[in-house]
């Protein structure tokens, strides 16, 4: 899965988190250590945290002068992993040309650092074209998840809990007639459709609006660990979610949004009564170690800071007043590495089964060399995945009630391009 994942370019870390000859920052992507640092010219180097002299960590290092210099002997890499300085070894036997740092090409765009950890790193792919990371506006959070990546990712495309773990507490007296969240609270078991697509694989669950028109509920699922969940008013704003694999048991969500927040149920939506919907994310500190970055101070050690109480007096289905942290707390409350063979999936998990199958599938094409990466040459693919809830003629099937929103919706990311 590793090598699969690797043919595509991979969220980083922050913009904001690299500061020119600031402090480096330690990154574990799919098992690797890695250090990032910004140079003296703004440019940014990702790569092995080992000095290839005596593996010594260049994290400790100093970024000065436009590369990262190794504290144990002085050697100096600049951010493509050339040795461009090796002071401790005399003029006439100097072989710095013959000795580079294992980097990776990257990339940075819209507040995004990005890195392509594929073995041609003469060759990288395409600059991927999801839509919300290509706005120069888009919001980014992050947040790291204490289980397998796909475990976390799963939680995006399996919205048959939203009416419960998210919305279970809410009656439709407490939202405003035209609240998107509406159709949920009334009917907490929607029927689906799954669709394969070029990025991956869609659904939509649709459920009969007091209007006579049918609610749709529309997500993605984009290789290689991309999600684009519902949440959002389908025709206003854009989303992405990447789920990184720190390690096998440890992943980091980007979330990236672009757009107008009116209408948004997830994030800003406040009840009729003006009681905002859900709490916000309270972070720890970031740290220097290898799994220091974008915490929460809630986890398995507090219990996610569950209420008893407001879980009993129905304030909260779950007693946990966040969004995030609701989905966290039962997506890690499974063990870092989840035991398929335990689960009973139901007729609403069809999304579930289909991604599995297809990354499956996907993975084991190109491990076997019979196909390449889907979309990772073609990135153009992933622009034409919109998610969100919108209403539609409850007499057509789901490829007409998309093709018929996107139409409609406001697109972000292109026409910013042209513009500049």
């Amino acid at each position: 899965m590793g090598t699969f994942m690797r043919q595509y370019w991979v969220p980083a870390c922050l913009s904001s988190e690299l500061v020119a000859d600031g402090d480096p920052v330690r990154l574990m992507i799919m098992c690797e250590k890695l250090i990032a640092f910004r140079d003296s010219k703004g440019r940014v180097g990702i790569m092995d945290h080992r000095c290839p002299h005596r593996c010594a960590s260049l994290f400790i290092g100093r970024n000065e002068e436009s590369g990262i210099r190794c504290v144990y002997h002085g050697w100096k890499f600049d951010v493509d992993g050339k040795c461009v300085d090796m002071p401790s070894v005399p003029a006439r036997m100097d072989f710095k040309e013959r000795v580079h740092a294992k980097a990776y090409k990257t990339y940075e765009a819209n507040g995004l650092i990005w890195v392509y950890m594929g073995a041609d790193q003469d060759n990288p792919p395409p600059h991927p074209q999801i839509e919300a990371a290509m706005h120069p506006d888009a919001e980014i959070w992050c947040l790291q998840r204490d289980c397998n990546w796909l475990q976390a990712l799963e939680g995006d495309i399996d919205t048959s809990h939203v009416g419960f773990l998210h919305v279970g507490s809410l009656k439709a007296e407490d939202l405003d007639e035209d609240h998107p969240m509406r159709p949920t609270v009334l009917n907490r078991a929607p029927e689906y459709e799954v669709a394969q697509s070029d990025w991956g694989v869609m659904y939509g669950g649709y459920r009969p609006n007091d209007d006579g028109q049918m609610s749709w509920r529309v997500a993605h699922y984009m290789f290689p660990f991309w999600t684009q969940t519902p949440n959002n008013r389908f025709a206003t704003r854009a989303i992405a979610r990447a789920w990184v694999p720190i390690d096998d048991e440890h992943s980091m969500l980007f979330d990236i949004t672009c757009g107008s927040d009116a209408g948004n149920p997830a994030y800003t939506s406040t009840l009729k009564d003006g009681t905002p919907l859900f709490d916000v994310i309270s972070y720890a500190p970031n740290t220097t170690d290898w799994y220091g970055r974008w915490r929460s101070t809630d986890s398995e050690t507090n219990d996610w800071a569950i209420d008893r109480d407001s879980q009993r007096n129905g304030t909260q289905f779950t007693g946990i007043p966040n969004i995030t942290m609701q989905d966290q707390a039962v997506t890690e409350s499974m063990g870092p590495i989840t035991d398929h063979s335990f689960e009973n999936l139901a007729p609403t998990d069809q999304m579930i089964a289909r991604v599995r199958r297809r990354v499956l599938m996907a993975a084991r094409a190109v491990a076997e060399g019979k196909a390449l990466a889907p979309g990772a040459q073609e990135p153009e693919v992933f622009y034409n995945a919109r998610a969100g809830s919108f209403l539609h003629n409850p007499d057509d099937s789901l490829a007409g009630a998309y093709e018929t929103a996107l139409s409609k919706a406001t697109r972000w990311g292109k026409e910013v391009e042209a513009a500049e």
